[in-house]
């Protein structure tokens, strides 16, 4: 049981940028042990607890390697990372060390081969074109240009204001086709509420 979880009240997916702010010196460490060894570490998504302080005592046993990808100084003085969702894993068992981190033994889940976009996804194309030219989403860099359906199922179920319980089962979804209609699924059921 050697592979750091971060959990975190979020959902990450693979491909996807997520920034961090670390102060807690459970994750300054972890991050040092990560960047010396080459290696990510899990971002899991909390049921029970809290981000900060003690360990989440509940947490989402599926989730996100995350690969990282820069790091600086902020403004603030505390050290920013970005991240990019890797691969997705399914957590066996994990302990919580002395420090409060908790480490994890995972399963890696296989993915899909991916598959071209079709015609019946040009209006969820369409919406991803629209949500990264917000400024939160141009910020992490996310480019929206995608010609395969993991990636746009993957940017959408990242960016779309769903449930942390929606997007962990979209998380847990190993089919893009599947993610894309679940996620349309979700969309018409948010129009249906909003007109009725």
């Amino acid at each position: 049981m050697n592979f750091p979880l971060f959990p975190l009240n979020t959902v990450l997916f693979p491909g996807c940028m997520l920034d961090l702010q670390l102060f807690e010196a459970r994750y300054l460490d972890m991050l040092g042990r990560c960047l010396k060894q080459g290696e990510g570490f899990g971002v899991v998504c909390i049921i029970e607890g809290e981000e900060t302080g003690e360990a989440a005592s509940r947490f989402a046993a599926i989730g996100c390697e995350a690969l990282i990808r820069d790091w600086q100084q902020r403004p603030n003085g505390l050290l920013g990372i970005r991240v990019e969702g890797g691969r997705r894993f399914r957590v066996n068992r994990a302990t919580v060390q002395p420090d409060q981190l908790t480490l994890a033994e995972v399963d890696w889940l296989n993915e899909t081969p991916d598959r071209p976009l079709l015609g019946e996804h040009a209006d969820l194309a369409a919406l991803l074109t629209v949500l990264v030219e917000h400024p939160m989403v141009e910020a992490l860099g996310m480019s929206g240009t995608v010609t395969g359906q993991q990636a746009l199922a993957n940017q959408l179920a990242y960016l779309l204001p769903f449930t942390p319980a929606q997007k962990l089962q979209l998380l847990l979804l190993n089919d893009p086709a599947q993610r894309l209609d679940y996620i349309q699924e979700l969309l018409d059921d948010f129009q249906s509420e909003m007109t009725a």
